[in-house]
């Protein structure tokens, strides 16, 4: 027969996602929550459903009453909720990271705090929750600080890449005193802006960490 799989998100990764685990043997159907029109067109193993997934226990639920054999979750948001700490703690099989670990990406002040302590090269930094000390950080660096980021979760639009100090100081202002990014930008960090390719590496982890 095959496994079930709920897919959670609504972007264009999700689509793919939804694409290639359609694709195996091994899956008889996959959900997608919320989904979007592409999810919604994959044809007759794809269809889109509707749940809460702020509320855990909902999603617990619908997933045992459907039979899912594993949940992916494709957003930042929910990881960081916790849902797969949720999930698995209700048995429920899911590929994605715990909320602890999904703080790495949930908090750039806590990533980049541990790439420090743990010897991990990377750009020369700062974070910040008062604009004033953030501006004079940008002044007086011995280094182009000119990357300001909003610390949490902003939909992939909290970086700011400025041209000059002064841009970067206003960068700062529209994040932490005119709250550009609402709750994400309590704490900006301010990096060393560093030119070249960038390159992504990609790792999973087999078992939880």
């Amino acid at each position: 027969m095959g496994s079930k799989v709920l897919l959670i998100g609504a972007g264009a990764r999700e689509d793919a996602l939804s694409w290639k685990l359609a694709e195996s043997a091994d899956v008889a159907h996959v959900y997608v929550s919320p989904g979007n029109a592409g999810t919604g067109t994959r044809g007759q193993k794809v269809s889109n459903v509707s749940l809460n997934l702020c509320n855990h226990i909902e999603v617990s639920d619908w997933c045992t009453a459907h039979g899912i054999s594993l949940v992916v979750v494709g957003p930042e948001g929910p990881l960081a909720d916790g849902i797969v700490d949720s999930l698995t703690g209700a048995g429920i099989d899911c590929f994605g990271p715990s909320a602890a670990a999904a703080r790495i990406e949930s908090s750039k002040e806590f990533a980049k705090d541990l790439m420090r302590t743990h010897g991990i090269p990377t750009a020369r930094w700062s974070a910040f929750s008062d604009s004033a000390k953030a501006a004079e950080f940008i002044q007086s660096a011995k280094f182009p600080a000119l990357v300001v980021k909003a610390s949490g979760l902003a939909a992939g639009k909290g970086v700011i890449v400025a041209a000059d100090k002064q841009e970067a100081v206003e960068a700062v202002k529209d994040i932490l005193d005119r709250k550009l990014f609402g709750d994400a930008g309590k704490t900006v960090v301010i990096e060393e802006l560093l030119v070249g390719e960038e390159i992504s590496c990609l790792a999973t982890q087999a078992r939880p960490l």
